[in-house]
């Protein structure tokens, strides 16, 4: 499948999302009841941009309430109650709206999807069948209209209404897919091994596919073609506890149980692919939508869990993030990494000390796992506890038998507890240990470059890995800025203004990045431009130790203060902990 294919229709989906998503509110009646309304809608739209679901939803059922035929508030309103979840009051209004919008994507796909529950394939098809609005919502449609008649016996007909499905790669993708699981479920064996091979060769490094693959492989008594599909897209991916814990559960003599069972466990799997797909391009309203959809099918579906915690992530909705962890079972081969992510939302609500606890239960039950003791060292470093993060980072790498590529992270990260606590050879040593693994890590070129010209060490060398992390990513703002910042220290002040230049524009919201610009300015004699650069740096809030510098320097200039003389120092290490 063409990666950016699907990209770009994703992206048009979004775009061309009901028109809910751009919210109108016709005029509001001239009575008591005007001013409920409008203060609920506002309310709702604040909570909506917020991400909180479930106050938008009751902020905007109470608009309606005060409005039922404003035709915008009923949209919306349907589309929070979906989203929240609250699916009694969520099909009522879908009720409604396809009598005023009969092609309503999302409202067309509940009804279909209550329909079916019920076995009521009849109206279910004919549901789904007045949902295709656009690229995505046809590929939903056609799916779901192909497991619709699968449930009813329909054998044949669910093939060939897959095969109306578009010639794009995108859509041909989840053709090859859903063939594969609808010809499991039928019984149609050899189909579902020609499927199952296709759609693996075309795209191996896809993990449902590798694991739809090995299941169905398994279940056939081909245990030796499900072990081979396993490593051969272990061997192109990043490990995966997935993965993993399948290869074992195969190798030991088990059945795993086939992805879809029965067609409810296909038709949620449809709604699970789109959705995470969707809310992996931006589309967090929509993919929460379809996420919500697929858990309707089917409550006990972690990975449809995790990609609506992910959801939650983006949206900074850290409670819900947790909420939706902490639906998925321990007996999940995913546990370990669930509880992990729950801790870094734990952290991002400043839950610390929660964060830990939970972390320390999880390495206290998996004693050789690396991963729990590297997110323990992450979340210290993140709250400048080096001491501890770096007694984590110790204990991982105590794990590590023989060092590989993915290890550079862990490395990379004791080296800046070191540098951190003024411990430079011994940083020294772990930065280079992670470019021995990983030579165009660029985070590492730049952090060991950048240290080694603010030491005055390895100048050639240093400017060399700056500029080789540029040349990698010649577009991140924070790297740009360490090649003008180096060239600054170096006293090429030529360069270090064009590269400064270049890095505010990149970052411009970035006050550390704002204030090399100023200093550079000021050397050049460019001094108005200089205060100008440091009250704009001022101006974006920066901590306290540079607003400092920044109040002196905007008064005296660079050459009349002794505090903006010494402030290199506090401000470098201020630009590499900012990446």
């Amino acid at each position: 499948m063409s990666k950016w294919a699907l990209r770009s229709v994703l992206l048009i989906a979004i775009l061309a999302a009901p028109a809910a998503y751009s919210e109108v509110l016709a005029p509001a009646p001239e009575d008591s009841a005007a001013g409920t309304l409008l203060g609920n809608y506002l309310s709702g739209r604040v909570a909506r941009q917020n991400h909180d679901t479930d106050a938008a939803a009751e902020f905007y059922t109470k608009a309606l309430e005060a409005d039922p035929e404003n035709e915008a508030i009923l949209e919306q309103a349907f589309l929070l109650e979906a989203a929240a979840g609250h699916w009694n009051r969520a099909t009522k209004l879908a009720n409604d709206l396809v009598k005023i919008e009969p092609s309503h994507r999302f409202a067309q796909f509940l009804l279909g999807i209550d329909a079916f529950k019920r076995g009521d394939y009849k109206k279910a098809d004919t549901h789904f069948a007045a949902a295709r609005q656009g690229p995505i919502a046809d590929l939903t449609s056609t799916l779901a209209r192909a497991w619709v008649l699968e449930a009813d016996g329909k054998h044949s007909e669910a093939f060939e209404m897959l095969d109306t499905l578009s010639n794009a790669d995108w859509a041909q993708y989840y053709q090859r897919y859903h063939r594969a699981l609808i010809a499991d479920v039928a019984g149609r064996h050899r189909l579902a091994d020609k499927s199952y091979d296709e759609a693996f060769k075309r795209s191996p490094t896809t993990l449902r596919i590798a694991d739809a693959y090995a299941r169905h492989a398994v279940n056939r008594n081909q245990k030796n073609l499900a072990i081979a599909t396993l490593k051969m897209h272990m061997a192109k991916t990043a490990p995966h506890p997935l993965t993993e814990g399948l290869l074992e559960e195969i190798e030991k003599g088990g059945k795993p149980e086939l992805i879809a069972q029965n067609p409810t466990d296909g038709l949620a799997e449809v709604f699970y692919g789109i959705g995470d797909a969707v809310a992996g391009e931006g589309g967090l309203d929509m993919g929460v939508v379809y996420l919500k959809f697929a858990l309707l099918l089917k409550p006990d579906f972690p990975l449809a869990q995790i990609a609506l915690a992910e959801a939650y992530s983006t949206a900074n909705k850290y409670d819900a993030e947790i909420a939706a962890f902490d639906a998925i079972p321990q007996s999940s081969p995913l546990w370990v990494n669930v509880q992990i992510q729950k801790a870094f939302a734990l952290n991002s609500l400043k839950r610390v000390d929660e964060a830990k606890n939970l972390l320390h239960d999880i390495i206290d039950n998996n004693p050789g796992d690396i991963r729990p003791l590297d997110a323990l060292g992450n979340i210290m470093r993140a709250n400048e506890r080096y001491d501890e993060a770096l007694k984590y980072y110790d204990q991982a790498v105590a794990l590590v038998d023989k060092p590989a590529k993915r290890d550079w992270a862990l490395f990379y990260s004791r080296g800046v507890c070191n540098e951190r606590l003024k411990n430079w050879p011994g940083a020294e040593a772990d930065f280079n240990k992670a470019l021995e693994l990983n030579p165009d890590e660029s985070l590492v070129l730049n952090y060991l470059g950048y240290s080694w010209v603010d030491q005055g060490m390895n100048l050639k060398q240093a400017m060399d890995y700056i500029r080789k992390a540029v040349s990698l990513k010649p577009d991140d703002g924070y790297y740009v800025d360490s090649l003008g910042w180096a060239y600054y220290r170096l006293g090429n002040l030529p360069d270090a203004v064009e590269y400064l230049e270049r890095a505010v524009e990149l970052r411009p919201d970035d006050p550390i990045i704002n204030d090399h610009l100023g200093d550079a300015y000021w050397r050049v004699g460019r001094k108005l431009e200089a205060k100008y650069q440091w009250q704009q740096s001022l101006s974006l809030e920066p901590e306290d130790d540079l607003r400092k510098q920044l109040n002196a320097k905007i008064a005296s200039g660079l050459e009349e203060t002794s505090v903006t003389k010494s402030a290199s120092g506090t401000v470098d290490a201020k630009q590499k902990s900012s990446q």
